[in-house]
């Protein structure tokens, strides 16, 4: 006889290591998950402070650190239902309601579990909020520094340690003024609403540095998009609130509508002045190639965007896309072997990206000094979910479209280096929702075929960027370089004066004359054939291109011949009319054939011409 029993899951209390502790990378990281959470309270702004740090942000026993925003705090039944509890759904609900908060922000967090990023700072936490709409304050002490680190016992205790066994005090008590009626943020004092939540954190873990601190300053500075938009003087009095955006009069520019403050002490820290102004500037006049207003559409896949201003349309069945070798490897892998079947998982987004030429060739303005390469040098490709930035994508060190991969497995000339590429990618929830952030805050969710669609779109359009207009650019720079020599009659003006040197000595006076007859000679010659090469590397380029498609149409022709082989074989009787459908089928793919061959011709100029009733043929390949 059987016994069935319903049996409880019940978590060890170690699970919160695990959600805080090991699933958070670093102290940067946990700092942006609580100020994330700032934003999602519809906050203005969010304030840290380092209290009572020594020198170069040494801890003490004294140490904390404190998280204050102006938010919409929280009431008693959210913290008891939703705060308390891990991996809590409120968010993914109003989330998947399509629901925005009263600012109209799209909320960040969904999986509940970014507030436990307060252990793998500290191991005492004391919280004091206040609802937007309450009359009483909640202050949430946790105590956890009775526990070892595993949180496996508590000390004195020999007793398993369950999730459930942890426990938090909660006062409810009258307003203290612990939040504040004014702040000081940067060089202002603001008068502020009596709501919001302050979060000190004590007993600290890990160690702090004013480098360290001002990563974390960059960090918070990159949260929503740095690249800023210059609106024309017109346009500035038609817009008040643009998304995430509100605009300032007084500089012309679209700025954040959340901010973040570090202090140490009473001292604002501020570390990189004019911080993104010089970076945009950078960007709007250094860079040579500017893609901008770029959307991928997945329903007619293709890419539209401006190059440099032009509009271009990109399709991804264009011989532009068809003869990268990554295009193809992508349809083979996804098993697209027709045009039509394409379909990308990943959704529509839009970009823009920023080219440099980092090599001594460049020109005028486009050139760039020592100060301009490091600043480009500490930016990436950006992605941003609905206006906010998905980490690490962006970082220096990152590389998460594998560029350097690519080019060390198919060729460094085939790709752009990530140095030389500054830009973003903008997602949404709405456009992209197989596009998921990884619970370590780490990225994507590299799962089904979304994320590689994705990533592998980026890899192909950076890949023709880097075949074609960047190629074209570089192709100008040979080509004004030999111009520059060729107008300058720099080698006869050697001449002239090799021959005003020697015009006494007659014999070297004619081995001079004689000199510059051999060169002006074989100089006519080379340039012949640097044309005669220029023609060729585009008819190449051309064909390569050309070839593929050909090859695959052919490879369907012999394998349908050999199939009607076969037939002949059999001594069954063959049915006309299918014999007819596959003769037709043929007839297609041989024309499709005859097509691109008779294009190909048209690339070279050996073909014959006529003009007047008269054939020309050039020399070209004489």
């Amino acid at each position: 006889m059987s016994n069935i029993e319903e049996l409880k899951i019940r978590p060890y209390a170690r699970l919160l290591t695990m959600l805080g502790e090991q699933l958070i990378k670093n102290e940067r990281i946990a700092l942006i998950e609580l100020v994330k959470n700032s934003y999602d309270a519809d906050a203005d702004w969010a304030k840290i402070n380092f209290n009572n740090f020594g020198g170069d942000f040494s801890i003490n026993s004294n140490s904390k650190i404190i998280i204050e925003d102006n938010g919409h705090g929280m009431n008693q039944d959210t913290i008891r239902k939703h705060w308390l509890n891990p991996a809590t759904p409120v968010k993914l609900n109003l989330k998947n309601e399509n629901e925005k908060t009263k600012k109209g922000r799209v909320i960040q967090g969904e999986k509940g579990i970014g507030r436990f990023a307060m252990f793998k700072l500290g191991r005492n936490i004391k919280l004091i909020t206040r609802a937007e709409d309450g009359n009483e304050e909640y202050v949430l002490n946790y105590d956890f520094a009775k526990y070892d680190d595993e949180f496996l016992k508590e000390q004195g205790k020999e007793k398993e340690l369950y999730i459930d066994d942890l426990t938090v005090t909660m006062e409810t008590r009258i307003p203290e003024r612990i939040i504040e009626e004014e702040v000081i943020l940067g060089t202002r004092k603001e008068t502020r609403q009596p709501w919001g939540t302050i979060i000190e954190i004590s007993n600290l873990k890990g160690d702090w540095s004013d480098r360290k601190v001002e990563e974390v300053y960059n960090d918070l500075a990159r949260l929503e998009s740095i690249f800023i938009k210059q609106l024309p003087d017109n346009e500035v009095d038609d817009i008040r609130v643009n998304d995430n955006y509100v605009v300032t009069e007084e500089i012309n520019i679209v700025r954040k509508d959340f901010e973040v403050y570090i202090y140490k002490d009473s001292e604002l820290k501020i570390y990189s002045e004019r911080y993104l102004e010089k970076l945009n500037n950078i960007l709007e006049n250094r860079s040579i190639i500017k893609i901008t207003d770029g959307k991928f559409d997945n329903i007619n896949n293709r890419f539209t965007f401006k190059n440099n201003g032009n509009q271009e349309v990109l399709s991804l069945v264009g011989n532009e896309i068809t003869s990268l070798k990554l295009f193809r490897d992508w349809c083979e892998k996804r098993k697209f072997s027709q045009p039509d079947e394409i379909a990308t998982e990943c959704g529509s987004f839009s970009f823009a990206f920023y080219i440099f030429d980092f090599s001594s060739q460049a020109r005028g303005k486009y050139r760039l000094d020592k100060e301009d390469k490091e600043i480009l040098r500490s930016h990436r490709i950006y992605l941003y979910r609905d206006g906010i930035r998905v980490y690490p994508y962006g970082e220096r060190d990152d590389d998460w479209l594998q560029i350097d991969v690519l080019r060390g497995t198919i060729s460094a000339g085939a790709f752009l280096s990530n140095d030389q590429v500054v830009g973003y990618i903008k997602i949404t929830r709405k456009d992209n929702p197989k596009l998921k952030d990884k619970t370590n805050r780490e990225g994507l969710i590299e799962e089904g075929n979304a994320a590689y669609d994705f990533i592998t779109l980026i890899q192909i359009f950076l890949a023709y960027i880097r075949q074609r207009p960047y190629a074209k650019y570089r192709l100008s720079l040979r080509r004004k370089a030999s111009q520059d020599v060729f107008r300058g009659m720099m080698v006869q003006e050697d001449f002239e004066e090799l021959r005003k040197a020697v015009e006494k000595d007659k014999k070297i006076l004619n081995l001079v004359s004689k000199t510059k007859k051999d060169y002006e000679t074989e100089r006519y010659f080379l340039l012949r054939r640097a044309e005669t090469t220029e023609d060729l590397a585009g008819v190449g380029l051309s064909v390569e291109t050309a070839s593929h498609d050909i090859m695959a149409v052919m490879n369907k022709v012999l394998a349908s011949i050999d199939n009607l082989i076969k037939d002949t074989m059999h001594r069954s009787i063959i049915d006309v009319n299918l014999l007819q459908d596959e003769l037709h089928s043929l007839r297609g793919l041989l024309s499709f054939i005859d097509a691109q061959l008779r294009d190909i011709q048209l690339l070279f100029k050996s073909v014959v011409n006529q003009r007047n009733g008269t054939l020309f043929k050039s020399n070209t390949f004489s």
